[in-house]
Parts: structure tokens; sequence; C-alpha cells
């Protein structure tokens, strides 16, 4: 009964999106990691670019990591466009996008549920998705109260996940559960009223709604400060790519100074403030920027991994949006 309702609720309000009027593995892989954390009206954007820029697997391989972290810019959480281009060129070099869900996890940036998801719309395999939307429904109709962000909750979840999916309908019905819990049992204020559901949904008899599902708290946030230099020397800049083990890796940015270098450089350079603690909120951490136009008189030593562009060619190189809205702040006094 309850798969049944949701495929029968996914028929009338199902959300029509291009990746499902394919089976095509690489389009709907690409959706996935798109919309690990993306919200879908933005994520389409993305899709869409990505798809007429890289229209083949194979395509997408041939690139350089630059241009894909470019086309990227914008949706954050840049490791994935990385892993999108390794597991590219994985997929390539085995001949053919693999087609078992075992296999599908052994590309870089999938998981259980990007497999799931993968594996059952792309070629039908009786996998069960469990994301967000999916523990939210799960949770409010079988009233389970276990934390989902918990081994035991996890574990429970995907066996009551792979309990109600009809092997036959595997595709359709993960596409459906999905939208019930982004359409119609929303995360808050959901419309009881109108749901298929209500009469048997164990949290609406019991009036659990906005209790369920239950996530223990366990992230900490963490402050961190920035203070970052433009350098603007004869209608050029200097920028370097950040490395690894921390965020934005593999993205550029201007002269990013710490402490002891900006009160040196206080002492004897004239900087111009652009704008005083900027705030920018990531998943585990709160940035507080500030943002300082230097031009000075002579081309300044920098640190060897820094390298000097035209300021006009900057848009050609991956920046996190922190550094766009410095240049948007730079680019709005002209």
């Amino acid at each position: 009964m309850f798969a049944t309702t949701l495929v029968d609720w996914f028929s009338k309000n199902g959300r029509d999106l291009p990746w499902r009027q394919t089976r095509d593995p690489y389009a709907i892989w690409l959706s996935e990691i798109i919309l690990q954390q993306t919200q879908v009206k933005q994520g389409w954007e993305y899709w869409e670019r990505f798809m007429h820029r890289w229209p083949t697997v194979e395509a997408l391989a041939a690139a350089t990591e630059d241009e894909v972290l470019r086309e990227w810019q914008g949706l954050g959480y840049y490791s994935r466009a990385r892993n999108l281009h390794y597991a590219a060129r994985q997929i390539v070099e085995r001949g053919s996008f693999p087609t078992t869900i075992a296999e599908i996890k052994q590309l870089k940036g999938v998981g259980d549920y990007t497999a799931a998801a993968i594996g059952s719309i792309a070629f039908g395999l009786p996998a069960a998705v469990v994301d967000g939307n999916v523990y939210r429904v799960l949770s409010r109709y079988f009233g389970i109260d276990t934390p989902i962000n918990t081994t035991e909750g996890k574990k429970l979840f995907a066996a009551m996940a792979q309990e109600q999916l009809p092997p036959q309908e595997a595709s359709v019905y993960n596409q459906a559960i999905m939208d019930f819990g982004a359409i119609q049992c929303t995360p808050q204020s959901p419309d009881c009223s109108v749901c298929p559901l209500m009469e048997s949904c164990d949290a609406f008899r019991t009036n659990r709604i906005q209790e369920l599902p239950v996530k223990l708290k366990t992230l900490k946030i963490r402050e961190r400060h920035l203070i970052y230099l433009y350098i603007r020397y004869k209608g050029q800049t200097a920028i370097h790519r950040r490395g690894s083990g921390d965020i934005w890796q593999g993205l550029w940015e201007p002269w990013l100074v710490d402490d002891e270098h900006f009160s040196l450089l206080t002492s004897h350079s004239s900087l111009r403030l652009v704008k005083q603690g900027v705030k920018h909120v990531l998943t585990h951490r709160i940035l507080y920027t500030d943002f300082y136009l230097w031009e000075p008189d002579k081309r300044p030593s920098l640190p060897s991994d820094y390298i000097w562009i035209p300021e006009s060619d900057i848009d050609n190189y991956a920046l996190p949006r922190l550094i766009e809205i410095l240049l948007e702040l730079l680019n709005s006094e002209v």
C-alpha cells in the first residue's frame, strides 16, 4: 500500500526534470553529483551547461580540471567537481559506464545513495535510495524516532527503505519517494490535509510531524578570520591556487595574508579597506573576512606559488564565491 500510493502520487505530481527523460547513465550520474548539495532549481542550470559543453563522459574526461572547476564555479563543495572529473576518467579507462551497484560505488565521489539512484534509474537495479527526503518520509509514516545520524539509525532506515522497494519498479519508486519528501512531506509545515498517506501516517496520528525525523546535534561550527589583499599593479593582479587539506582545494585566490605579514604591510604600505567583516557561511565554519586593495608603486615580491595575470583575465580562473564577492565590491567602485 505504501509503495503503491507513492508511485500513484508520483504519476500525477512528480517533477518534470530533463535528466528523467533519458536512461543515459552519464546524464543521470551528472545530475546526481550536481544535486548532492544543491537545490534542483540551481542544479538544473548547471546540469544543462555541463551537458551542452561535455555531452558525453568521454568529452568530460578530456577536459582539464581547471575547465571543470571553472564551469562548476558558484555551486560550492568543489570536491564534487574534482571527483566528477576523476570519475569520468575512471569510466573512460574501464571502457563503459559500470552497471552494478558495487562497480558504480567504485567511482570517485559516489556513495550508497548516489549508486542506488544511478543504478535504479539508469539500469533498473533494485537498490533503494536513502537521503534526507527518504529519512523524513519513512520516519514520519512509520513513527520511527531512532536518530537518523547514528549508526543504528542508518542501518535501520537503509533496511526499511530496501524492504519497501518494489523490485520491478525501483526506478519510479525511488524517484517517487524523493519527490514526495521534497514536495509533499516537506521539513516544515507539510500540508497533511492533501497527503494520500495521511490516514495511515503514524506521525500524523500522534501529532509528531515536527518532531520527526530525529537528528542528534553533533556538528560544531567553527569561526575563522581571513584577510585578503587584492594587489593591483599596472593592470595586473596576483593569484595562487589553493592546495589540498583545506577549503576550496584547487581554486584560485588573491593574497591571503596572515596577521604577522598584515602588520608589517600596514606599517609601511598604503592599503585601502574595501570591506570589513564580510560573513560567509560554510557547512562546518563561518568565515569573517576583511578585504583590502593594495596598489603598490613597484611589483611586490610574493611567495613562489603566486602568478601574475591581467586583471581582465581573472574570470578565466575558478574562484571561491567569497572571492567573487571581493571582485564584485571592487568592480562596484569603478
